[in-house]
């Protein structure tokens, strides 16, 4: 029997469970979010994801597995890209819109299963909206295989359950310039995604950032006393603007980077196909440029600026962690100055310092734009939060000419918040590039 045959079969039932869900739901209906078919399941994606209390990078890894699945549709269907997992063979006049529906809709519901019931009305009400007839069967068919193959291939990758749980990582002798445990004293945060098998990448450590400098060399005291001066909550050489764009690199990137995706597909026009090759470009290399960073994140195990600036004077700033006595450690260096009560600007995440995952991510995606696009004048608009607005809001916006002046703010930006060193986020960009520019010449390309 063909494949596609047997997985039209396989609709059957769980379409009847879906049926069952929806009319056990709360009255409240679903309402699609506005788009093509691919910028509206990426969506559904974003807000499942991040509404499940993923941590950003963690997330990231959810939002890749549904770009692929959509990708993979798309591709069997349409054509003239590689497809990312395996190859399916659609039938003719297969309906991309209904694989794409099926894609999403069953790769979310497998990982998320307590999202069944919104999951399904949006399901319902997507494959509502296209014409019943063999392309719509056919369409589905391929989106359920799709799904399927993603599934499988990523069963077993390292991902770790429940949702944010942390893990066990290799650990320093404590001393000067050792991580620590930050104000509010989170746990590590998911340091099991650093060793999670890569999307594209050929190995966890493939791309690996140089070691922060040392305690006694120039670079430290320049990069310390930089810090100290931008970076704090109160007193602050920062200027307003200085602050609210620190503030506005606090949006969430998934959502933040996601949303770029789709204003790009909106201005430029693109297709299903496009937009879910972007859609898929941007989790996939977001993914796999977080998890090399959380990877060397936890190899280097280094202090935060919190930590550092407050050292041996501030018993606050510390806590009973094991990796250290309370207070902290001075650095050793005569020419840098602690201040007790320094306090950043934004909270510090609860994971090591070096390399900065902001300057990794946003140069990655600075990457994956300039390839769309076809130039480093990517004129891009991007929203971030603003600091008059709710919590998590995404309502500033703030506009990109170039590649280059998207990564120079973002490593100003994580410098005034007082969560970086210059050099940190500046070893975070070559990072970012190495693994998107390794990926992008290794996925997603035309078929020749």
């Amino acid at each position: 029997m063909n494949p596609l045959t047997q997985f039209k079969k396989v609709l059957i039932l769980p379409l009847l469970i879906v049926l069952t869900l929806v009319a056990l739901a709360s009255p409240a209906s679903a309402t699609l979010p506005p788009g093509n078919t691919v910028e509206q399941w990426n969506k559904i994606a974003e807000d499942t994801v991040v509404g499940s209390g993923a941590f950003q990078t963690e997330g990231l890894i959810y939002m890749s597995y549904t770009s692929a699945a959509v990708y993979d549709a798309a591709v069997a269907i349409d054509g003239d890209f590689e497809p990312y997992g395996p190859a399916i063979t659609a039938p003719q006049g297969a309906s991309v819109d209904a694989a794409v529906v099926e894609a999403a809709y069953r790769t979310l519901v497998n990982y998320f299963p307590l999202q069944a019931g919104n999951l399904g009305m949006l399901y319902m009400e997507a494959l509502g909206l296209i014409p019943d007839g063999a392309a719509k069967v056919d369409g589905r068919a391929v989106g359920l295989a799709a799904a399927t193959n993603i599934i499988a291939l990523r069963m077993g990758d390292g991902r770790m359950t429940p949702i944010g749980v942390t893990s066990s990582f290799p650990t320093l002798p404590p001393g000067p310039g050792v991580w620590r445990l930050t104000p509010p004293f989170a746990p590590p945060q998911t340091p099991w995604v650093g060793n999670v098998r890569r999307f594209i990448l050929q190995s966890v450590d493939k791309f690996f950032p140089d070691p922060p400098p040392s305690l006694q060399s120039p670079e430290w005291v320049e990069a310390f006393n930089e810090v100290k001066a931008y970076g704090p909550a109160t007193g602050s050489a920062r200027t307003d603007e200085q602050t609210a764009i620190a503030k506005f690199w606090s949006a969430n990137v998934i959502r933040q980077y996601n949303q770029a995706g789709r204003d790009v597909v909106d201005a430029r026009g693109l297709g299903l196909l496009e937009t879910a090759r972007l859609a898929a470009m941007i989790n996939l290399v977001g993914a796999d440029a977080q998890m090399s960073n959380l990877h060397a994140k936890y190899h280097y195990l280094f202090w935060r600026p919190v930590t550092a600036i407050n050292g041996s004077l501030d018993p606050a700033a510390v806590t009973n962690d094991g990796f250290g006595p309370v207070p902290g450690y001075n650095d050793g260096n005569p020419a840098t100055v602690e201040q007790a009560g320094w306090r950043p600007l934004l909270t510090t995440p609860n994971h090591p310092e070096y390399p900065s995952a902001h300057g990794t991510l946003t140069s990655a995606m600075a990457e994956v734009f300039r390839a769309v696009l076809g130039t480093n004048r990517i004129d891009l608009d991007i929203h971030g939060f603003d600091p008059a607005g709710p919590a998590g809001n995404l309502n500033a916006v703030r506009h990109f000419d170039t590649t280059s002046d998207l990564r120079r703010e973002i490593i100003n930006a994580r410098l005034w918040a007082g969560l970086h060193y210059r050099f940190s986020t500046v070893a975070g960009i070559v990072l970012g590039r190495q693994v998107a520019n390794f990926d992008l010449r290794h996925a997603f390309q035309p078929v020749e």
